[in-house]
């Protein structure tokens, strides 16, 4: 519910913004008022009443604090003045601290904007709420005379509030009661029959935007209390998505080939590899030697006829062979990794022909 304003109206501009057009019966009290950007519960503040000591339409302009002490508070009572700084229309004629005033204790509380904080999680966001032409808002309030233990009369208001418009349910459930007419501020102060009254504001000229945090404090005053401030965009990341940009990041930047990093080791045995080329090589319709296929794992179309003795003499040549690979295999890992280091780099790009891992098929078709 409201509870800070702003209210810089000079004395003289409160009747006009409450459109009373003539001059004010009395000025009460006037000098105890100090315009502020944030005013609060206990300030005073000048607001608009009927003149009880004049006939007809006659008013005065008397200067209140902000917080209702009903007449009937015991008389040495410390004053509190946040505990009845607002009261909820929908049960205005019922509590026994408000019924009393409806007759004849109706005011006008003119401002400037007021702040309302939108509560998320353990933040609060204030924000100033005014007339996008800048006219100043009037608030339905009733008001109370106390009279303390030294004989002191105190003079104080509270504003009314009622449920929230459409356009503000976001940012709180209530809001002041904002008279936005002279019809509506005449019927207020005529004592008339207040139901049509006392509604939310629905018209669209009610705007509003983010302030300074600062302005929780009761202290903080003047013009930065008004200016709009850009709100940091929440930082809507979670673990998942955490990961899931790790993993586009290394997809679209993947490491080199050629990266100079340490060796790993051979994770498939030689002759594993070697029967991978040899079956590469049946896959591109090349008809593997003879010796060749006699590997178990290559299975040609047409089966060559040999001895035992063949068979022996082909697992020789075919070990021999291997032995032969592996050892030329050592040599071009032992040159690959020379290439990697800093040194070798440079002499890659032209040695590449040279450099090339010799295959299956092309050591056999040497032979």
């Amino acid at each position: 519910m409201c509870g800070r304003t702003r209210c810089t109206l000079g004395a003289a501009d409160v009747p006009r913004a409450c459109h009373r057009t003539g001059g004010p019966s009395q000025m009460i009290d006037i000098d105890r008022y100090r315009p502020s950007y944030n005013v609060g519960p206990g300030w005073n503040m000048p607001v608009v009443r009927r003149d009880v000591t004049s006939d007809g339409d006659g008013y005065a302009v008397h200067c209140m604090k902000w917080g209702l002490i009903p007449s009937f508070t015991k008389k040495n009572e410390k004053p509190d003045f946040f505990r009845m700084f607002n009261a909820r229309s929908e049960s205005v004629a019922e509590k026994a601290s408000f019924r009393r005033l409806l007759p004849k204790n109706r005011c006008l509380v003119a401002v400037e904007g007021f702040f309302e904080w939108k509560k998320d999680g353990s933040k609060k966001q204030p924000y100033h709420i005014h007339f996008r032409d800048g006219r100043p808002l009037i608030f339905a309030a009733l008001y109370d005379s106390w009279n303390n233990s030294e004989g002191e009369t105190l003079y104080t208001f509270t504003i009314l509030t009622t449920s929230s418009s459409s356009a503000l349910k976001w940012l709180h459930d209530r809001m002041p009661v904002i008279l936005g007419d002279k019809e509506a501020t005449d019927a207020w102060l005529n004592g008339d029959p207040y139901d049509s009254l006392l509604k939310p504001y629905q018209h669209s000229d009610l705007v509003w935007y983010p302030v300074t945090s600062a302005m929780g404090k009761i202290g903080f005053d003047g013009p930065e209390c008004i200016k709009e401030v850009q709100l940091k965009k929440e930082d809507k990341g979670t673990i998942s998505k955490f990961f899931v940009k790790k993993e586009v990041k290394e997809q679209e930047d993947p490491e080199p080939e050629d990266a100079c990093k340490p060796h790993e080791p051979v994770k498939k045995d030689l002759t594993e590899s070697v029967k991978e080329e040899v079956d590469n090589e049946d896959k591109l319709d090349i008809t593997p030697s003879p010796e060749v296929a006699a590997d178990e794992d290559i299975k040609p179309s047409v089966a060559p006829a040999v001895d035992t003795a063949q068979k022996s003499k082909v697992k020789r040549e075919f070990d021999d062979s291997i032995d032969e690979y592996q050892t030329i295999a050592r040599t071009h890992e032992s040159k690959r990794l020379e290439v990697a280091s800093p040194a070798g780099k440079k002499a890659k790009s032209k040695n590449d022909g040279d450099n090339k891992q010799p295959t299956l098929l092309s050591f056999f078709g040497k032979k």
